[in-house]
């Protein structure tokens, strides 16, 4: 809280507008209320297919490309088992995925985005392939633009933006209506104060501890990812190897009359469990992605509290200015000069201004004051409602986040059981076929 000098006036409350317990538990009903009302709930979404496709790009160079097929459809079910009606389709690229997210951004800096899939391939292990084209890696990409969607599609309030609307169903024209919005020009003015190196002075506690979180968990999850691509690495050679014993068993049964038949078998289950990794891998690439989308959320969480910052350091320089002016009237009005200053010194070398001098500057700087108390008045407003707002939606993400990671984790687990499992299995067979000998 600031006051003016010499005055018990309150001129701001700056940031720390704490939301007790009970609106936030509150916030969190009304927001899983809102979730019933979803377009989600309205609107069945999903990606299709992709397409790899070959046209001239903006320079007029050719390029080789992927399309996404998004299908639309209402989500009320069919009287009397009739069939469902055809889905309604459009093409899109990843770029236009990507600027509607940047549109999302913009409009909504309070609410934590969904991130989309990675462009290129993170966390590799030698046999991922890191081409941007390859048709696994197409196939995940699709299922996590897919993912997105949803995500928007959930949302309170992300699900009712007409944009995102014309995203799913108009394919011609949605990027011009986009640009019409503006939003560009939001984008490079919010850049340009960012690029300002501003520091708060009295930040909110509980945004600062939100991005040192998501900090934290980015490098947790970093690291996770990494792990798994060493063990990943190292999983496939183990598995590959065991096609050694399938080739030695093969080779010895041709020498061997009474067990022959046992080693030939024993043979091909050893060739079956070294071909099986492939397959492995693949879905426990599924997974990493899980992990991956929130390890890009992060990025969002940051987002969110930084734009917090930005508008704190907005509320606090407003106040800070206010102060400096009413110090100026007070100055003026008793002719004294607390501080140095060059209008301090310009009087004593060039003599007082007139009275008429004097209640002219007073009246402007009465008017200055004014303006600056509406300001500040509605900075004040702003960083409320931004706060209220934001953690909002930081609560419905914590609760989002520890479900999807602990479902993730479990279904992980089962996985590596289920492998662990036909491992066991291959190695009974091949027992089997030994006793048969």
């Amino acid at each position: 809280m600031m006051a003016d000098s010499g005055s018990n006036e309150e001129v701001a409350v700056i940031g720390n507008t704490d939301i007790s317990s009970t609106e936030t538990e509150s916030n969190i009903i009304n927001t899983m209320v809102e979730r019933g009302t979803a377009l989600l709930r309205k609107m069945e979404i999903n990606v299709a297919e992709a397409e790899k496709r070959t046209g001239k790009n903006t320079v007029n160079m050719q390029e080789t490309y992927t399309v996404y097929l998004i299908e639309t459809r209402p989500a009320e079910t069919v009287p009397g088992g009739g069939a469902p009606a055809a889905p309604d389709t459009l093409w899109r690229r990843y770029s236009e995925f990507e600027l509607l997210r940047t549109f999302l951004l913009v409009t909504y800096p309070y609410i934590i985005i969904p991130p989309l899939p990675e462009k290129r391939a993170e966390f590799q292990w030698h046999k991922l392939a890191a081409d941007n084209l390859d048709p696994d890696f197409v196939e995940r990409r699709r299922v996590g633009l897919e993912n997105f969607l949803l995500r928007v599609a959930s949302h309170p309030v992300l699900s009712n933006d007409k944009i995102y609307f014309l995203f799913l169903t108009e394919e011609k024209g949605w990027r011009e209506a986009v640009l019409e919005t503006g939003f560009q020009d939001k984008v490079d003015s919010r850049l340009k104060s960012l690029s300002a190196m501003f520091r708060v002075k009295n930040p909110d506690k509980r945004f600062t501890a939100m991005k040192q979180y998501s900090d934290e968990l980015n490098t947790v999850i970093s690291q996770l990812l990494r792990v798994r691509a060493r063990v990943a690495d190292r999983l496939y050679g183990v598995y590959k190897v065991h096609g050694n014993y399938g080739r030695v068993f093969s080779e010895w049964s041709a020498i061997e009359k009474e067990m022959g038949d046992g080693l030939q078998s024993a043979g091909h289950h050893m060739d079956t469990y070294a071909a099986q990794i492939d397959d492995i891998l693949e879905e426990e690439e599924h997974y990493a992605d899980q992990l991956k989308e929130y390890l890009f959320y992060t990025d969002a969480v940051r987002s969110v509290c930084k734009k917090h910052e930005l508008i704190q350091y907005e509320l606090e320089m407003a106040a800070q200015e206010l102060v400096s002016k009413k110090q100026q009237r007070e100055e003026l009005a008793t002719g004294t000069v607390r501080v140095f200053s060059l209008k301090g010194m310009t009087s004593k070398l060039f003599g007082t201004e007139s009275q008429e001098q004097r209640e002219s500057r007073l009246a402007a700087l009465e008017q200055s004051i004014q303006e600056g108390e509406e300001m500040l008045k509605e900075k004040n407003t702003e960083c409320k409602e931004f706060v209220q707002m934001a953690w909002e939606d930081i609560e419905r993400f914590k609760e989002q986040k520890d479900k999807d990671l602990r479902e993730a984790l479990i279904s992980y687990a089962i996985m590596q059981i289920s492998t662990c499992k036909k491992g066991i299995q291959v190695w009974s067979n091949a027992k089997d076929c030994f006793n048969k000998m």
